[in-house]
């Protein structure tokens, strides 16, 4: 079986698909997408009606009475939470094939100096929620010898560290680092299993703080319909665009950030006032 067909084969009908962050956003768009699909979906996310109203939305898109559809409040940042997670999953439905480490926050916390409980709490969540969620799914996924799929949300901002939320560049920092590494281990484990990075855009989320979606957004259902259709292709990095910003400029924005290193200039050069001339050249140049 190739890399492509198993990754397709993960989200056969009647698989079964674990989603974190579950309630809303893109969590919640990929809950609609995947039962659509015919897979069997547990969502997970903090215990309250904002979950379960979740759960009925999804069931009731999909007939509402095969009992597809299965909620478990769960908090990533612990990880007993996780681990019955896990439980309640494979005990209901079996063997999961998909997981989608989704959870996340945005909160700002501060500057480096201040407020280390709060970069704390946020890299609970957004970090240790997925290594969480990888370390209790991914030993049985592999075990079952069946295609799986492990997808973990990411961001454009732990890539280019734009100022404005270090605490939050730093989760997604470590979640790319993390993905990657994983994506090696389990393709030297030798199984049926792969990991993936999602990197979304500007997505309009309860993250964005409008009711009405910004016209450079793109809504969490286009964010997840771009990962299926990379996933077909078996894309690790999942980058995608929005209503504002194409590959190309980001792109672009990528190399910027990585050269900083290789030509030793300021951190952040890009947001550097000694570089703005330097930078709006470079983009000008693409």
């Amino acid at each position: 079986m190739t890399e492509h067909s198993t990754l397709l084969a993960a989200f056969a009908p009647g698989n079964v698909a674990v989603i974190t962050g579950a309630a809303s956003g893109i969590g919640l768009a990929a809950a609609h997408r995947f039962a659509a699909m015919g897979l069997k979906l547990v969502l997970a996310d903090r215990a309250g009606d904002t979950l379960e109203r979740a759960g009925r939305a999804v069931s009731a898109s999909v007939g509402g009475s095969d009992g597809a559809v299965l909620t478990v409040a769960t908090d990533v940042a612990q990880r007993e939470d996780v681990a019955r997670l896990h439980e309640a999953a494979t005990a209901h439905f079996g063997s999961v094939s998909v997981l989608m480490n989704n959870a996340g926050v945005g909160a700002n916390p501060g500057l480096p100096w201040q407020d280390s409980a709060g970069w704390k709490a946020l890299l609970d969540v957004n970090l240790w929620g997925i290594v969480h969620g990888v370390e209790a799914f991914a030993p049985s996924m592999l075990a079952s010898g069946r295609p799986g799929v492990i997808v973990n949300t990411g961001s454009k901002q732990g890539i280019t560290s734009p100022p404005g939320n270090g605490a939050y560049n730093l989760s997604k920092a470590a979640v790319k680092s993390y993905t990657e590494t994983l994506a090696h281990e389990l393709r030297n484990a030798g199984g049926t299993v792969s990991a993936h990075l999602l990197i979304p855009g500007f997505t309009h989320t309860g993250m964005t703080g409008a009711d009405e979606k910004p016209a450079a957004a793109w809504t969490s259902a286009q964010v997840v319909d771009f990962m299926l259709e990379r996933l077909g292709e078996g894309d690790f990095y999942i980058l995608c665009p929005d209503n504002a910003v194409d590959r190309t400029t980001d792109e672009r924005r990528i190399q910027w950030a990585a050269d900083d290193l290789i030509l030793n200039r300021p951190a952040l050069s890009r947001w550097h006032p000694g570089y703005a001339k330097a930078f709006a050249d470079y983009m000008r140049a693409q």
